[in-house]
């Protein structure tokens, strides 16, 4: 008997390694994406709260390298590709302040669930393209981890002109 619990504590710690072999900033690099520095909320609010084993992230928007916001309408003035690279950059962007406030984005169990706006015209359909390019860098990084469940909505209009909003709920380890 104490040879059948031996063999199964020790199954289940080498699943647990094997579970926890993926490290997120290191995928990261390999993808040739790097996290921009936090950038401070515009208003009077915080960008994460963590309640529990949660935490909550504000709307972040996209920016460019230099950190300018991407602006404009997708679908007038952006392609729906500049539309998904930009809820890619909206994904780094909340990335780097749920690292600001959970210390290691490896602690991440789960991307829970997601709302994605984009700044369209009211004929535009293909917001779940668009958003697409946040889910696919969360489901590249974290794989079923990543998946979450989502909203994907236009919005005649958005702070500041920027492309895409993303809000994300994130489970972690404690």
């Amino acid at each position: 008997m104490k040879l059948v619990a031996s063999f199964v504590i020790a199954v289940m710690i080498a699943a647990s390694a094997t579970a926890q072999t993926t490290d997120v900033e290191k995928k990261l690099k390999e993808m040739g994406l790097q996290l921009p520095t936090p950038q401070k909320p515009i208003a009077n609010y915080v960008k994460a709260v963590r309640t529990g084993n949660l935490v909550f992230l504000a709307g972040h928007g996209p920016s460019n390298p230099n950190g300018s916001d991407i602006t404009g309408k997708v679908g007038k003035d952006l392609t729906v590709q500049q539309g998904y690279d930009a809820a890619k950059s909206v994904g780094l962007n909340l990335l780097s302040s749920l690292k600001a406030e959970i210390g290691d984005l490896n602690k991440v169990k789960r991307v829970v669930k997601v709302l994605g706006m984009v700044n369209c015209l009211p004929e535009f359909t293909e917001q779940p393209k668009v958003i697409n390019g946040f889910s696919d860098l969360m489901v590249a990084l974290y794989g079923e981890k990543g998946k979450h469940a989502r909203s994907a909505v236009g919005m005649i209009a958005l702070p500041n002109n920027i492309a895409v909003e993303i809000e994300m709920i994130v489970e972690v380890v404690n």
